[in-house]
């Protein structure tokens, strides 16, 4: 079967929502899973934009931003950010998706800066100033779930990122390890990464402590290269197995939904 790593990332993506779920969608990949969830196994899933819009049908069109009209029309409410993320900050979305230019093992991720910190000497500043937060670091804090979308890097999968913009379970300190107690200790109410997925795997999470641990890896890739395009030791799931590939019917949605490939090519 002849699918692009984007595809099998938009599947993997989409089976991570449930039936009946609010989910904060974002744009790109998971526009398009929430799109296939929609038509496959989760019929009754909602949508939430960060532009404010909650839809219980994807748009008629392919977005190329958010804020397109096209998200406008049919949807349940056109509103604004503070509402939607209102929501979130309330407990009613049960799955965000957020992306990131790096991330480490605990799930932290980061958009804000590669190198130094704002403070540190001229010497030390960053190399490459990144967008920022936006609502990523909301989404992160207050969604019921958390499922990561990033390109398989090295240098992207860290073992620790230069500065975190997205909490995911923090870092082991003086007063505990990292994971779910982690982010009670700092006050955030819920949540916390429950997967991770990249071109060359799908990671889940110890709640434990936090350590992201490789669930499945993708067809054409092995452990050992996983473990080579990634900068901290790998943990393997105890049903660690290669990733389900899409079927028939699934590549058909995502191609009906993308016919030019804009997203998944």
């Amino acid at each position: 079967m002849d699918y692009t790593p984007q595809e099998l990332m938009v599947v993997c993506a989409a089976r991570q929502i449930r039936d009946g779920e609010r989910v904060f969608v974002g744009m790109r990949l998971p526009l398009i899973a929430f799109a296939l969830a929609k038509r496959t196994h989760a019929p009754n899933c909602i949508g939430l934009f960060e532009s404010g819009a909650l839809r219980d049908e994807p748009a008629a069109e392919l977005l190329y931003t958010m804020s397109d009209a096209s998200n406008n029309v049919g949807a349940l409410w056109t509103t604004g950010t503070v509402n939607v993320i209102g929501l979130m900050s309330a407990g009613e979305v049960q799955l965000g998706f957020i992306g990131g230019a790096e991330i480490d093992r605990y799930g932290n991720l980061n958009t804000s800066m590669i190198g130094g910190a704002i403070n540190q000497a001229p010497t030390q500043r960053p190399k490459v100033r990144l967008p920022g937060s936006g609502g990523a670091g909301d989404i992160a804090s207050l969604a019921q779930r958390l499922a990561i979308i990033i390109p398989h890097e090295r240098h992207r999968l860290r073992e620790r990122v230069d500065y975190v913009t997205s909490p995911g379970y923090g870092y082991p300190d003086a007063r505990g390890p990292a994971g779910v107690s982690w982010r009670q200790r700092v006050g955030l109410p819920r949540g916390g990464p429950s997967a991770l997925i990249t071109t060359l795997a799908l990671f889940t999470f110890d709640p434990g402590n936090g350590e992201a641990l490789l669930q499945s890896y993708h067809p054409g890739t092995t452990i050992a290269y996983v473990q080579e395009q990634t900068g901290w030791p790998l943990r393997l799931a105890p049903d660690c197995a290669e990733t389900i590939p899409p079927t028939t019917e699934e590549l058909r949605v995502i191609r009906e939904i993308d016919p030019e490939g804009k997203w998944t090519r």
